[in-house]
């Protein structure tokens, strides 16, 4: 099974939180803070290299609670160290 460390999880938010407006601007799904934690949670897929059986399925329209909640669950049992992923999402969507 594929970890991301604190580290790595950072860097990655900081890369979202850089170039927000290009994401939301392209990718405009909902609001920003759903195209935000929309993207991290793909990017977070990718980068752990989670099968289809193991990828968050969703009923009704996703919302960012909803987005929030499937990366804090992705999360928890892949991290190389214990750490507080809730602290980088909000800042992340709290701008």
């Amino acid at each position: 099974m594929a970890k991301i460390s604190e580290e790595e999880f950072s860097r990655i938010c900081e890369g979202l939180d850089r170039d927000r407006e290009k994401i939301y601007r392209y990718n405009p799904i909902g609001t920003e803070e759903e195209t935000l934690l929309w993207m991290l949670l793909s990017i977070l897929l990718s980068y752990l290299s989670l099968s289809e059986l193991e990828t968050p399925c969703f009923t009704g329209v996703p919302t960012a609670e909803t987005y929030r909640q499937a990366i804090l669950f992705i999360l928890q049992d892949r991290k190389t160290e214990d750490f507080e992923a809730a602290v980088y999402l909000d800042k992340l969507v709290n701008k």
